[in-house]
């Protein structure tokens, strides 16, 4: 296998404070997320990313006013995955600890114990991270087998759940042996876009056809995160270059556009792979799609990108992530007019993929790192907000209901330093998206069990957050 994706690390890897309500209220909306695509989930949770515009973006609200406290469901296993259909029932992929094999967890909305499971096939895929849930709340998903599963949930006779394979499009044709599908996400026709490790872009028409058609992207480009789709097309970044792709009728894709980026000179610390870490996310003040943003892997101080959909043109190029480690392994969030960008420099993950490489310089600190890039009206630019030194552990998720970032910290043991332990704390955290300001914290817990590891949490409603660790997931709520 050329590539070990996103997966392999976390798969790997998984071997009280502020009883205050934030007295916030957004200063400017957020609006408008994309558009909602038919053949998917609830907008905000049926992605790793909230939609297939892969916003990082719900239109949920949080938990409110009151002390907030967790709960965690262990599951033996790194759940990176964690999604909500219009049921209102939680699904989780997750990876176990021991044996490795990708597992869908359905869990109880009032309390995330986990109601049912199905392990599906190890391969080189190794469990996966990135799944959706489409219009009828079926998680679709690539197994080790390189098959296009949909899995839906149901009642059984007793009363219980069950897990179930609803539909099965073998992809091994299509996907090269030793290959492994990094990423998908549905078009607005129905088919299911895919990307492999090893730069290979296809469409699977599973509900209709059965017909798979693909394209194998410049060789030497590898695809290490996962993949947005949009009313415009679908859009790919590889370790060296930015695409959006359309498909001909008969789902064949083509390239729209492509743009490079500085990929710098080798892998930096606390990113997985030598080039941008980023999932394409689409935004825009207009339709939503307007813009299309990653970050680049230029040294030392990486890049916030932003190009027109329609064409691919830049409209900046804005230096961020100034004040602590310049460098991201997550997707930007972003909406309207405001792009969000994390840090991950330096961020200890206990393992690297397979053909990492070393990474440029041999070692580096997490100092953490958080900024906001604003899109001027015209589209003539655009312009740093802020840039401080959050030390986010999670990718940011932002509510348009309320107006506010959320993400979990990792806080060293000994206060004021860099250095990251086994023992570190981790504090849920809400940030005032006008200021970059930190309004309202919540102790989590210490040490390797709740460790989120640069994953995603998922707004639900009720709001409450469910987040992924290395071991099972946090339920975060007012008490």
């Amino acid at each position: 296998m050329r590539l070990r994706t996103r997966a392999a690390v976390l798969v790997t890897a998984a071997l009280l404070l502020s009883a205050q309500a934030p007295a916030h209220a957004a200063a400017e909306p957020y609006a408008p997320l994309p558009p909602v695509n038919p053949y998917a989930g609830p907008p905000g949770t049926a992605t790793m990313h909230g939609d297939t515009g892969s916003s990082d973006a719900t239109p949920l609200p949080g938990p409110g006013a009151g002390s907030v406290g967790s709960h965690r469901t262990a599951l033996a296993s790194a759940c990176p995955t964690v999604l909500v259909g219009a049921d209102g029932l939680p699904v989780a992929l997750c990876t176990e600890i021991f044996g490795r094999a990708p597992t869908v967890h359905l869990l109880d909305p009032s309390d995330g114990r986990s109601l049912t499971e199905l392990t599906l096939a190890k391969g080189s895929l190794l469990g996966g991270v990135y799944a959706y849930l489409d219009h009828r709340d079926r998680l679709v998903v690539v197994d080790g087998n390189r098959d296009l599963l949909r899995i839906g949930h149901r009642r059984t006779a007793s009363g219980g759940w069950q897990l179930t394979v609803d539909s099965r499009l073998p992809l091994a044709g299509a996907v090269p042996d030793g290959d492994a599908v990094t990423g998908l996400s549905p078009d607005w026709q129905g088919r299911v876009w895919f990307a492999t490790g090893g730069g290979v872009v296809g469409t699977a028409d599973d509900g209709n056809t059965g017909a798979v058609r693909t394209l194998a992207l410049p060789a030497g480009e590898t695809i290490a995160n996962s993949i947005s789709t949009a009313p415009e097309g679908a859009a790919v970044t590889t370790t060296h270059a930015t695409y959006l792709l359309t498909a001909r009728p008969d789902g064949t894709p083509e390239v729209r556009w492509r743009r490079p980026y500085d990929r710098g000179p080798g892998r930096k610390p606390g990113q997985l792979s030598w080039g941008s870490g980023s999932t394409p996310t689409f935004f825009g003040p207009r339709t939503g799609t307007d813009y299309l943003t990653v970050v680049d892997n230029a040294a030392p101080t990486v890049n916030l990108l932003v190009h027109r959909t329609s064409d691919g043109g830049l409209v900046c190029s804005v230096p961020v992530l100034r004040a602590g480690g310049s460098g991201s392994e997550n997707s930007p969030v972003a909406v309207g007019n405001a792009v969000f960008v994390a840090s991950t420099y330096g961020y200890p993950y206990p393992a690297l993929p397979d053909g990492a490489g070393p990474s440029v310089p041999s070692s580096g600190a997490f100092r953490g790192g958080l900024s906001r890039v604003d899109v001027r009206a015209d589209g003539s630019g655009c312009d740093l907000r802020w840039d401080n030194r959050t030390r986010s552990a999670a990718v940011p998720r932002l509510s348009t209901a309320d107006g506010l970032l959320r993400t979990v910290l990792r806080e060293p043991v000994i206060p004021g330093t860099d250095g990251t332990s086994a023992l570190d704390p981790y504090r849920y955290a809400e940030i005032d998206p006008e200021t970059g300001r930190t309004v309202r914290t919540a102790y989590l817990g210490a040490g390797f069990l709740f460790d989120t590891l640069q994953m995603v949490g998922s707004i639900a409603p009720g709001r409450v957050v469910l987040q992924g660790t290395t071991t099972g997931v946090l339920r975060i709520a007012v008490e």
